[in-house]
């Protein structure tokens, strides 16, 4: 049997390239800084070439990092699912998804209980933190992500298509200054969620009105906040079509009767090997009839 560097060692390798600093590497591996550093020193001399270039505080693969971790990660996927297999019971099917807060509310909870009907073996393990797509194999068996377009390494199917809203609060075209014109909005902030930021600057170039600038723009990681402030009549919010007619929040309002199409769709996606295993199957066949149904 062929020699290979230290389980630990190729484990703080993958935490440093997915995190990009050995310092948060650290947090999550528990071990402190330079006892991580050490780590990643065996495998560097185990290969006899360095794996990072270092860059201040960040850690960024080099040529050779990069071709290190696409190529183990097929087998650290092997190897997770080989001991998920030990460690479950048979009965039992899991699913680690990551998914956006606002999707998992509007579009996915109402309908997980005719998942659960016609697969009560399936069990999702839902994870609403950043980078979902970096965590795929790792963390992760398939996400729901809101994206222009999918790593084509990666399967991935588009879960729709939509209409960009500027969304604001009723009493804000029922005043006694009515916002009903898009030159207004020099008036007001715009809110956008940072998976989003081209919405507004899509709708504005698409609508012909390149020169509105707003007063501000304030920026989210949560669609439901978002939906929230604009109620409270904090700004104008542009999401989509979708998010709009599933709040059904009569505090709210379409402003403009402008169509502009969303950079953006929601996807679903996963590494093309995990379309293999059972759970992330049943899962993708379910997401998909059911918002065929829709």
């Amino acid at each position: 049997m062929r020699r290979l560097p230290p389980l630990t060692a190729i484990e703080a390798f993958v935490a440093v390239a997915r995190l990009g600093s050995i310092k948060a590497a650290a947090q999550e591996l528990a071990l402190s800084a330079p006892a991580l550093s050490r780590r990643i020193q065996t495998l560097e001399r185990f290969l006899a070439r360095p794996l990072f270039d270092r860059r201040h505080q960040a850690m960024v693969p080099n040529a050779d990092g990069e071709r290190l971790l696409s190529a183990i990660a097929p087998a650290l996927d092997g190897l997770s699912d080989a001991i998920e297999s030990m460690t479950s019971g048979t009965d039992v099917l899991r699913l680690r998804l990551g998914v956006l807060p606002l999707y998992a509310s509007q579009r996915l909870f109402p309908r997980l209980a005719d998942l659960r009907a016609a697969h009560p073996e399936l069990h999702l393990d839902i994870d609403t933190a950043a980078n979902a797509i970096g965590r795929l194999g790792e963390g992760l068996d398939a996400v729901i992500v809101l994206a222009r377009d999918i790593d084509p390494t990666l399967y991935a199917e588009r879960l729709d298509r939509n209409m960009v809203y500027p969304i604001a609060a009723r009493r804000l075209v029922e005043g006694d200054d009515p916002l009903v014109r898009p030159e207004q909005l020099a008036d007001h902030t715009v809110l956008l969620h940072r998976e989003m930021i081209d919405t507004f600057v899509a709708w504005r170039h698409a609508a012909g009105l390149g020169g509105i600038e707003p007063a501000a723009i304030d920026y989210f990681d949560s669609g439901a906040l978002m939906l929230e402030a604009a109620a409270q009549g904090l700004g104008v919010a542009f999401m989509h079509e979708s998010h709009f007619h599933d709040a059904n929040d009569p505090r709210l309002v379409k402003l403009f009767d402008i169509d502009v199409t969303s950079p953006y769709s929601y996807w679903f996606a996963c590494r093309p090997r995990a379309l293999q295993t059972k759970p992330v199957r049943l899962f993708r066949d379910w997401l998909i009839a059911t918002l065929r149904e829709a």
